[in-house]
C-alpha cells in the first residue's frame, strides 16, 4: 500500500485576495476623503465666524472706551489677529478696516463703522473671506454668497 500524499494545510493569503482587500479599501478612501476636507473646511469657517465675533465685541468695547473704531491688520497686537487658539497654525488672518460706503452714499468715518475680515490661509473659493460690519452686515466674497449663503453665515 501506498501511502496517499497529503498536502500541508495553506497559509497566508493569496493575491487576488490581496488584491481585492486593497481594492476595497481603495474605493472607501475615495469615499471617505472628499467627507473628510469638506468637514475640516466647515469646521475652520466655524472658527472663523467665532472670532469674527469675538473681534466685534473687543471692537464695541473700544468704541466705548474711545468713541471710534480701530483699523488694523494681522500684524496688529491690539487685538486677536487669528482664528483659533493659538497663532501657530489659524486657518483664517483678522483684520478690520471701516466700512465700504452704501451705493450712491458717502464713505463713512471708521466712527462710524468698523468691517472685520477673516482671510483664509489655505485657499477656499466658496467662501473666501468672511466679513461683518459694526452694524450687522455679514457676507463673504466667495462663490457661496451667490450660490448658497448658508455656507457663508448659516
Amino acid at each position: 500500500m501506498t501511502p496517499h500524499l497529503q498536502r500541508p494545510p495553506q497559509r497566508g493569503f493569496t493575491l487576488i485576495e490581496l488584491m481585492i482587500v486593497a481594492a476595497i479599501v481603495a474605493i472607501l478612501a475615495s469615499i471617505a476623503y472628499p467627507s473628510y476636507k469638506d468637514s475640516v473646511l466647515k469646521g475652520r469657517r466655524a472658527q472663523a465666524r467665532t472670532a469674527l465675533m469675538e473681534v466685534l465685541q473687543q471692537e464695541e468695547r473700544y468704541m466705548t472706551q474711545n468713541n471710534t473704531y480701530l483699523e488694523f491688520d494681522s500684524s496688529s497686537t491690539v487685538f486677536k489677529t487669528f482664528s483659533g487658539d493659538n497663532n501657530s497654525s489659524p486657518a483664517y488672518d483678522l483684520s478690520a478696516q471701516k466700512c465700504d460706503a452704501p451705493s450712491g452714499g458717502v464713505q463713512p468715518d471708521i466712527r462710524d463703522c468698523v468691517r472685520i475680515l477673516a482671510t483664509p490661509r489655505q485657499p477656499d473659493p466658496e467662501v473666501n473671506i468672511l466679513r461683518v460690519t459694526s452694524t450687522g452686515i455679514k457676507d463673504c466674497t466667495g462663490t457661496a454668497w451667490t450660490n448658497n449663503k448658508r455656507l457663508c453665515w448659516p
